[in-house]
């Protein structure tokens, strides 16, 4: 007889997007404020006290047609 175990795995994707349409592309102003508010969310999401330093690969930086992209990406897992 077999033996093994299940998961449940849920994936939250957060994102802010940026508007950059051409041929201006994005105001930094724009930039920061979303990164700014990426950081926020991402130590929220992790349990770090403001201010504190994020990992090289906490933030995703995605450029799509007239936008660009901010995002982070956090899993449970719940056994059913």
């Amino acid at each position: 007889m077999a033996t093994f175990t299940t998961e449940t795995v849920t994936r939250t994707v957060r994102r802010w997007v940026v508007p950059a349409a051409e041929p201006w592309g994005a105001c930094i102003g724009d930039i920061n404020a979303a990164c700014t508010a990426a950081c926020r969310a991402y130590r929220d999401a992790h349990g770090l006290p403001e201010g504190a330093s994020l990992p090289d690969d906490a933030l995703r930086f995605h450029v799509r047609d007239d936008e660009i992209v901010i995002e982070f990406a956090t899993e449970a897992s719940a056994a059913p």
